[in-house]
């Protein structure tokens, strides 16, 4: 088993041991298992899915790193959300101000920050599909 912490600069998210994680890394998603050899990497906004022998849960996680030794797995990420945290209607209204914010930039930065804004938003509303396509 694999010892997974989900970790934001504000706290602890989750701390569970594993048989496996997926998580979005620089270069695609990859998928960790125990014994796993040492790997530090970095990730990208996306979705981490944690199976245990009960099921699986998923996080909607913004960047950050991950790092395993093939027993422990911790994930650094700047932010995460479990798919009971997220409300449809409010992802859909933060989509729709990510929009119109990419198109009423100005400047290189602003770009950028809406860019960032929507991929959080796309994140979030798959995080959310996938939880209405189990239930």
């Amino acid at each position: 088993m694999l010892h997974v912490r989900v970790i934001t600069p504000k706290k602890i998210i989750k701390e569970i041991d594993a048989e496996s994680v997926t998580a979005p890394g620089s270069e695609g998603e990859m998928t960790i298992l125990t014994h796993h050899s040492n790997l530090f990497s970095m990730l990208q906004d996306g979705l981490v899915t944690i199976r245990t022998k009960s099921g699986e849960e998923s996080f909607a996680i913004g960047r950050g790193y991950l790092e395993t030794n093939g027993e422990d797995l911790n994930i650094l990420v700047s932010r995460a959300h479990g798919q009971d945290e997220l409300d449809q209607k409010e992802t859909e209204k933060a989509m729709e101000q990510a929009k119109q914010a990419l198109a009423k930039a100005k400047d290189h930065k602003e770009r950028v920050d809406a860019t960032m804004l929507l991929r959080r938003s796309i994140v979030d509303s798959k995080l959310l599909k996938k939880r209405r396509t189990r239930v």
